[in-house]
């Protein structure tokens, strides 16, 4: 199997929505709140504007689209957000989401970044677990979506205070 990953270009935008719409639904059910995930109220408009705001990296499977990963440098410049990380159900656990990471870590250490930070579903064990595994930790928690959901941080080289005041607002 050969998997490339690129960063994301107009072209890429329905097939970016497609898998959006299969990750978000898989964890959505998993989570038992449908409603609750704003991810699968996403539409193409909503990716071509995020392009312009955001890194959208994508993975192809043999030249299939099979997954994506987004990054938003925070203000004031040091602190990575990442969104929308979703793989096709059908080829999770087979690399995907490792390497969809990987990218973004190394986009942020070329953006001089100090730290990467996510938001999970704490109660959704194997998504934590993965987090961990790929050098993450669980900063804080909030209820403001409805549910338990987990900072995760992952800082890549010493920060000054790091202040993550701007993703506590996401």
């Amino acid at each position: 199997m050969d998997l490339m990953i690129k960063k994301a270009s107009e072209q890429d935008v329905f097939a970016i929505h497609d898998i959006v719409q299969q990750a978000f639904e898989a964890y959505a059910r998993e989570l038992g709140l449908p409603d609750k995930v704003s991810a699968l109220n996403e539409t193409p408009h909503i990716i071509l504007e995020e392009m312009r705001k955001k890194t959208i990296f994508i993975a192809l499977l043999d030249g299939q689209p099979v997954g994506t990963i987004r990054l938003e440098v925070l203000p004031p410049g040091k602190v990575g957000y990442i969104s929308r990380f979703g793989v096709r159900p059908h080829v999770q656990n087979c690399g995907v989401g490792k390497a969809l990471m990987r990218a973004v870590e190394q986009e942020a250490r070329e953006l001089g970044l100090c730290a990467l930070t996510l938001h999970t579903a704490s109660k959704m064990t194997s998504l934590v677990r993965f987090y961990y595994g790929m050098g993450f930790y669980i900063h804080s928690t909030s209820t403001d979506r409805g549910y338990i959901r987990a900072l995760m941080c992952k800082e890549l080289e010493q920060c000054d205070a790091l202040d993550l005041n701007a993703v506590n607002m996401k």
